[in-house]
């Protein structure tokens, strides 16, 4: 009679070691791989969405900014560049005059949402007035970037052209900045600015009015048209 070959040696061993445990083994894996790969991809997808829809929203925040300092100019009876005499109007004939987004900010001292200004970013060459009556506020030249994620200056176009008042608000120490034709609010400043001044004016975009300079201007429409 003949014996038959033992099997006590496939008996004994591990299980991880089993060729029908080593297949699902595998197959398991290749679950977990496959799983972890689809939600990669879809992460990726909802970056890469949010930053195209990111990109869309500065692009139309930009573009609206833009209308509403056209309107406001227009029907703003105080809005000059030229003139520096004192405004008072009370908050109840600002209302009337000023968009919502600026009444909000320039005399309800509110805040705007950080990142939302096309200002924050901008490079150009020019001067940025109150959007409110028109002063002249801050240089191209005196803006850096404080990564704040609001518009920073650190010197005003001149001593008249800022006033100063505490601010207590929200159980913070803080020093308000205001217009200083129209007394709008405009943000605050900080000392922690870079030099010559070691200041840092936070500034709300929306409160904010740019123009150009003229010869930064012309060398920009040149080099538009004359590419190298």
């Amino acid at each position: 009679m003949v014996k038959a070959p033992s099997s006590k040696r496939d008996v004994n061993k591990p299980d991880c070691l089993r060729p029908d445990k080593l297949a699902e083994l595998c197959t398991r894996n290749f679950v977990v791989i496959n799983l972890s790969m689809n939600k990669i991809i879809r992460n990726s997808y909802i970056v890469v969405l949010a930053f195209v829809l990111q990109c869309c929203t500065y692009s139309q925040s930009s573009n609206n900014h833009k209308l509403n300092r056209m309107d406001n100019n227009r029907n703003n009876p105080v809005y000059s560049r030229n003139d520096s005499s004192k405004v008072n109007l009370s908050n109840e004939e600002w209302k009337k005059i000023l968009p919502g987004d600026i009444y909000e900010v320039a005399r309800g001292k509110g805040t705007e949402r950080p990142w939302s200004s096309p200002y924050e970013n901008s490079h150009e060459i020019g001067t940025y007035y109150c959007a409110v009556c028109g002063n002249p506020l801050f240089r191209s030249d005196t803006k850096f970037e404080s990564g704040c994620g609001w518009p920073s200056f650190y010197e005003p176009v001149s001593k008249g052209s800022i006033i100063y008042d505490n601010d207590n608000s929200f159980g913070m120490e803080r020093t308000e900045v205001m217009c200083g034709r129209c007394k709008s609010h405009l943000g605050h400043v900080f000392k922690d600015g870079p030099p010559p001044t070691g200041l840092r004016y936070c500034i709300n975009g929306v409160v904010l009015d740019f123009e150009k300079a003229k010869a930064a201007g012309r060398k920009y429409d040149a080099e538009k048209k004359n590419p190298s």
